[in-house]
């Protein structure tokens, strides 16, 4: 055993008890599997939410994009800062719903809104086909930090099957809780080790952080110069960075497994001071995005760019202890994001896919069941093209991003827009996927350079509001449970 590996044992060991333990303090019930009996204060909400945004992106991607985009690494901190601001707005109005009609996923108000059982199942099954391989690239980042910390005595499916065979364990056993219990450690560990790294290494190399950016600016001028470089080393256009920053903040909230937290807050105040408070998290990618900087005059060449932290770890001559440290950081920021949407994935798709077809509901026993089982099976499809398929997950991931933002338009019209309908939405969210999707993969046809969410949305909205015009709204009976969570 190498002596890296140790502290990632010891985190895992750490993680499996906390996980495990919440189980003891909620109820046997659907209520408290799937939202820890609607408890959580705020601060397991400023955890758990840091949960699904920072997965291992946080200490690969983040690192690997300050060290070949430079500057465009900023857009992580800006699109961080504004993200939760809609979730002011539509967390307590959600928080409400789900406590009054037993309500715990953005599908199921979604489809009882608009009177729609398709609308539901289409809003779940797009949901689960973007969380697969954003599950699947945590599982892929976790067996990749393990071989390396193991020198390669331990090969990635063999490290990914031991990380997420933990994450599963405690996931299917506590639910909720064991996923807020272990968010507050994971979230303390990577701030605590992204710090001590971030301060470390500029000073170890160039004497301070000053003087690092001091130096980049006399090699790389070009790197520093706002809003960056793009993938391909040219500079990126402002229309890209903004239109990019946008639609991360539109689609923050839209995230199945972010937007469930809502429903598991225990008040509205609970939210909305988690709101006031998120912008600090990105205190703690401030140092991430310092170690890629720190790469670019030390370690010039390294490919791919989001290797660029455990190649540092294994080439800047640090302490094995150190490197381990870094190690489990990067551990704990991919175990931090997978069992949120493990999570959420099972619950989704038993409460949103299969049970709106089934001719009787569910008793809370069988329930709690099936969504174990799926979450197992979900597991088992995103280890599997982790650890054995070649198909181009990145690629899925990147056009997921642009297509989840596209529920914004349908959740608005949902507590803002009585006359928005069933057809309407469908239509819109249809139409904005499809657009989305096309810029993606052509995006020589692009009027302006801007991401290709932005299209899609411009065109969702059009059809939503034109179709929704021409076709019935709902009953004002129905209308009225959506008045009384809080419509202003």
């Amino acid at each position: 055993m190498t002596v890296e590996l140790i502290p990632c044992l010891v985190y895992l060991g750490i993680a499996l008890l906390l996980g495990m333990l919440p189980a003891r303090f909620s109820s046997r019930s659907v209520a408290g599997y799937v939202a820890g009996d609607r408890s959580l204060n705020t601060l397991l909400l400023y955890f758990v939410l840091g949960a699904a945004v920072f997965s291992s992106f946080a200490f690969l991607g983040g690192p690997g994009w300050a060290y070949s985009r430079g500057a465009a690494a900023f857009y992580i901190l800006s699109y961080g800062a504004f993200g939760m601001i809609p979730f002011y707005f539509l967390g307590p109005r959600a928080r409400r719903l789900g406590l009054r009609l037993g309500f715990y996923t953005q599908a199921e108000i979604v489809g009882h809104r608009f009177d729609s059982r398709a609308l539901q199942v289409t809003v779940a099954l797009f949901s689960i086909a973007a969380l697969v391989p954003y599950l699947t690239l945590q599982i892929k980042g976790v067996g990749y930090i393990l071989a390396v910390a193991s020198h390669g005595s331990l090969p990635e499916w063999e490290g990914a099957l031991l990380a997420y065979g933990i994450v599963t364990l405690y996931v299917l056993y506590s639910g909720m809780l064991g996923v807020s219990w272990t968010s507050v450690f994971m979230g303390l560990a990577m701030m605590t080790i992204g710090w001590l790294f971030g301060l470390y290494l500029p000073w170890k190399f160039y004497g301070g952080i000053g003087p690092m950016f001091h130096a980049i600016a006399a090699a790389h001028p070009d790197m520093l110069m706002p809003p960056g470089l793009r993938d391909d080393g040219r500079p990126w256009d402002w229309w890209g960075y903004s239109s990019a920053i946008l639609v991360s903040v539109l689609g923050f909230c839209c995230w199945p497994h972010f937007f469930m937290r809502s429903m598991a807050a225990k008040d509205d105040r609970s939210i909305k001071l988690m709101v006031v408070m998120y912008p600090t998290m990105q205190v703690f990618m401030v140092p991430v995005l310092v170690i890629g900087f720190t790469a670019v005059l030390m370690f010039p060449g390294i490919k791919p760019a989001d290797t660029v932290l455990p190649f540092m770890l294994q080439h800047a001559g640090l302490s094995p202890w150190l490197a381990g440290l870094a190690f489990a950081g990067t551990l704990a920021a991919s175990m931090h994001t997978g069992d949120a949407i493990m999570h959420a994935a099972g619950t989704v798709g038993v409460r949103d896919g299969i049970v709106p077809l089934l001719s009787k509901p569910l008793d809370d026993r069988r329930e709690r069941l099936l969504i174990r089982v799926l979450i197992l099976l979900l597991t088992a499809a995103a280890f599997y093209f982790a650890v054995a398929s070649r198909i181009s997950l990145v690629a899925l991931l990147l056009g997921s991003y642009g297509g989840v933002a596209q529920i914004f338009p349908a959740l608005i019209a949902t507590f803002y827009w009585p006359r928005a309908t069933a057809a309407g939405a469908g239509a819109g969210l249809a139409a904005g996927i499809a657009v989305n999707m096309l810029f993606l993969l052509q995006p020589a046809l692009k009027p302006w350079p801007m991401h290709e969410g932005i299209y899609g949305l411009v065109a969702n909205v059009i059809v939503l509001v034109v179709v929704s015009l021409m076709t019935t709204p709902v009953s004002a009976e129905r209308l009225k449970d959506y008045s009384e969570a809080g419509w202003d």
